[in-house]
C-alpha cells in the first residue's frame, strides 16, 4: 500500500487504523504523512468515544438534552476533513481538535 491509501485508512474505523499503523511500520523510509493522518485518526477516533459515552450517559438520566446527540454529525464533519485532507496528501489538521494530537501518542512515530 501507498502512503496515501494508507492515510486514509487511518481514519476508518478502529480496525482500518490497527491495519494502516501495522503496515506503516513495514515502510521504508518511514513516512510522516501517515503518522501524521495516523495520530489525527487514532485522536479523532478517542475523541468521539468518549463524547458518545458521555452524551449516552448525560441522554439517559436527563432525557430532555436528547438535542446534544447532534454532536455526532459534528464529529462526522470533523472525520469527513480528516479524508480530505489525507486523500490530498497534506499534513493540516482536523478543524478544532486536531491541533491537540500532533505531539501525542509517541507509540506511533
Amino acid at each position: 500500500m501507498n502512503n496515501k491509501t494508507l492515510s486514509i485508512l487511518s481514519y476508518i474505523t478502529i480496525i482500518g487504523w490497527i491495519i494502516a499503523f501495522v503496515k506503516s511500520k513495514d515502510l521504508t523510509p518511514k513516512s510522516d504523512l501517515v503518522n501524521y493522518h495516523l495520530k489525527q485518526g487514532f485522536g479523532i477516533f478517542i475523541v468521539s468515544l468518549i463524547i458518545n459515552i458521555a452524551l449516552t450517559i448525560i441522554v439517559s438520566i436527563i432525557p430532555a438534552l436528547y438535542f446534544l446527540s447532534y454532536i455526532g454529525y459534528v464529529i462526522f464533519i470533523l472525520w469527513i476533513f480528516g479524508i480530505i485532507n489525507a486523500a490530498n496528501e497534506q499534513k493540516k489538521p482536523i478543524p478544532v481538535i486536531g491541533k491537540a494530537f500532533e505531539n501525542q501518542f509517541g507509540f506511533i512515530s
